[in-house]
């Protein structure tokens, strides 16, 4: 049994994983999807780790997931905990050194013209939990956007990448590249918008099972 820790994106909260979270204990693992500090001004990636570290306690076998921004938290949490396993999930891969706000310019990420909020995000998300996602979106004020990246290098653990084909925000070509440059990995991929943490949940959490599967052999 391993214990799932599942850290959201930018802006939102744990509710944002409670589907795959449902799927992950029905399969018999531990699930930890804390709402990290984003709402302080003071909060910085050492807050953010501690506060998903504190979540799951004395855990032994660990598997980090980080959503979009949650991938620069992920790995942080990975290297205190000596995670089995490290997994972005349509995540942004930090560089030593990197502040999250430069992070756009460097991977060269492109927005999307002319698109709603819903329509990047949650284009394939059912009415009803989309607009429960909005209701419980958070502002994002914490302090870290301009700080360095504090991690001296990626962890060294089994790591994998899995995007979503139909996202709108983080193309899948920015996706595949950053993994490849950053990772020297080849991104997995499913169908999905970027928040398929709610459109697709059971074959984004049969995708975990399956990666913690391969590597607990």
């Amino acid at each position: 049994m391993a214990t799932f820790a599942l850290i959201h994106g930018g802006g939102g909260s744990g509710w944002d994983w409670h589907l795959v979270a449902a799927r992950l204990k029905a399969s018999g693992h531990e699930v930890v999807a804390p709402d990290l500090p984003i709402e302080n001004p003071q909060a910085t990636f050492a807050d953010f780790t501690d506060t998903v570290v504190a979540a799951i306690g004395d855990a032994a076998e660990v598997v980090v997931v980080g959503h979009s921004y949650g991938g620069f938290t992920a790995p942080l949490v990975a290297e205190r905990v000596g995670a089995r396993l490290l997994v972005f999930v349509a995540g942004m891969v930090p560089a030593p050194g990197e502040a999250p706000g430069e992070w756009w310019g460097n991977v060269g990420f492109e927005s999307a013209d002319g698109l709603s909020v819903a329509e990047q995000f949650m284009a394939d998300v059912p009415a009803e939990l989309a607009e429960e996602n909005e209701r419980r979106g958070r502002d994002q004020n914490s302090a870290e956007y301009s700080v360095p990246w504090p991690g001296e290098r990626l962890p060294d653990v089994p790591t994998k990448v899995l995007l979503f084909r139909d996202d709108r925000f983080f193309s899948a070509d920015l996706l595949r590249r950053v993994a490849r440059e950053r990772l020297g990995l080849d991104a997995d991929e499913m169908a999905g918008s970027h928040l398929a943490l709610l459109s697709r949940p059971d074959e984004l959490a049969d995708r975990l099972l399956a990666y913690y599967a391969a590597v607990a052999g």
